[in-house]
């Protein structure tokens, strides 16, 4: 439970972002859309809550979903793109076929904005908005959200395939990828701290639960149970089993126990690293990791947007106008 102390730091930090994000920087403002389309808060709290309400694993599939997104070419929403005809998505790259959730969402929340604000809001901002709104839904912080995005007219099925992180990726690996999109290793650290919610797939942590040191033997017997070396690719586990569902710190405390589910999980948890530093410190300290959590998600919400002119504002968020 974070402290007092704690909490009234979290919520300076998002008041600090709020003031940094509406000063116009990346041209997104938490305001951009208060004229125009006043109900949007509201529509996406609304849909949110009851999409979570009749399945709580939704909220870990929307921050997933954000995440995918801006990790290709920026927030530009490109993720929910659909694969038509000639045009080729991201949707069936490696890391996103037949795993990414919450596409029907999104789609919910568009259909309810455009009667009241129609050609008004981009895609990019609503899965901005849902995956904070999730977040919190689940217990975690909520971050200052500049907003302004506008959907892009193309997609990189390349880029999802190469620029999304491994769950078998490396420490080194894995600060390369956040770093080429400009976050630090604190910002990866924190940023992995994600996977207090969701699940994963067998074929995802086979190889870590079948054959890795750096996993604690108990744990790996258990979930060998459901993912033998071979067979049951399908068969999920949760990231986190000390609080399924819940955002909090225990990740980290799991990878004290060499506990955690990934590989790329437990590689933050090596001795004399920086990440190993920040995991000890995340999993003492609830309020670092959320303070971390937020100010990292602020940085990857404003990955590459397209303001102004670019991109357009798509009236169906699969497919481009």
């Amino acid at each position: 439970m974070a402290s007092a102390s704690g909490r009234f730091g979290i919520s300076f930090l998002i008041v600090f972002m709020t003031l940094l994000v509406s000063s116009g920087r990346g041209q997104l403002s938490s305001s951009f859309y208060s004229e125009t389309c006043p109900i949007l808060p509201v529509t996406v709290s609304l849909v949110t809550r009851t999409a979570l309400f009749l399945d709580p694993s939704l909220g870990a599939s929307m921050l997933r979903l954000f995440f995918h997104d801006c990790f290709v070419n920026g927030c530009d929403g490109s993720v929910l793109l659909d694969d038509d005809g000639s045009f080729v998505g991201e949707k069936n790259a490696g890391p996103n076929a037949n795993s990414l959730r919450g596409f029907e969402v999104v789609d919910t929340i568009k259909t309810a904005v455009e009667i009241e604000c129609p050609q008004t809001v981009s895609c990019a901002d609503i899965l901005a908005l849902a995956a904070r709104e999730s977040v919190a839904l689940l217990g975690g912080p909520s971050w200052a959200l500049g907003l302004g995005r506008r959907d892009s007219t193309t997609a990189s099925l390349s880029g999802a395939n190469s620029d999304l992180p491994s769950p078998a990726s490396s420490i080194p690996q894995l600060v390369s990828a956040f770093a080429a999109k400009g976050l630090s290793a604190r910002d990866m650290t924190a940023l992995s701290g994600a996977h207090t919610v969701g699940q994963a797939r067998c074929v995802n942590f086979r190889d870590h639960v079948n054959g890795d040191a750096n996993i604690d033997a108990s744990f790996a017997e258990q979930r060998r149970r459901s993912c033998p070396a071979s067979g049951g690719d399908g068969n999920l586990a949760p990231l986190d089993e000390q609080t399924v569902g819940t955002f909090d710190n225990a990740y980290f405390q799991n990878l004290l126990e060499f506990r955690g589910l990934l590989h790329s999980d437990q590689v933050l948890y090596s001795n004399g690293t920086q990440e190993s530093s920040l995991v000890q410190l995340y999993a003492s300290d609830s309020s670092a990791f959320e303070a971390d959590f937020a100010a990292a998600m602020v940085k990857m919400s404003n990955l590459s947007p397209l303001t102004g002119n670019s991109g357009e504002i798509r009236m169906n968020c699969r497919s481009v106008n």
